[in-house]
């Protein structure tokens, strides 16, 4: 905790290493994420090494190609099992269903299928590009 003299630090952005920062992007993309678009003749793969999409709080989540993060610092992929995981609100259950159809359909890797969960969600979770889970949920009805 800062002392009454040194303001308090707000979290603003959240950053990820990436291995390849087009399938990255096109992968956020179809969760909804807005990143800066670019010209309709640029590879994606071709993307420069860093770019940020402003979450709806404000606060950014930014990924960074390894090249980048070797430009200033050394860089070792994390073993073991991910490190992080991102979980999606959906607006219903049969969006939790609706969602992972289209992601299954677009070729992402499943890793859970769509369930109810014992805590009250519609609960799923999928991979992204880096293998990082990322989950995907809405409430269930309550009887």
């Amino acid at each position: 905790m800062a002392s009454s003299t040194t303001p308090t630090p707000v979290l603003d952005a959240i950053g990820f290493i990436v291995a390849d920062m087009g399938a990255t992007v096109a992968f956020y993309r179809q969760l909804g994420l807005d990143f800066p678009e670019v010209a309709a003749d640029v590879d994606m793969a071709t993307l420069e090494g860093h770019v940020e999409a402003v979450l709806p709080n404000g606060v950014r989540l930014m990924f960074d190609t390894i090249d980048v993060i070797e430009s200033f610092s050394t860089h070792e992929p994390a073993t073991g099992g991910h490190r992080m995981s991102l979980a999606f609100s959906c607006a219903n259950p049969e969006a939790v269903d609706a969602v992972y159809a289209d992601l299954m359909a677009a070729g992402v890797t499943s890793v859970l299928e769509p369930f109810d969960a014992f805590w009250g969600q519609r609960y799923a979770t999928i991979a992204d590009p880096d293998g990082n889970p990322v989950d995907l949920y809405a409430a269930l009805p309550t009887s």
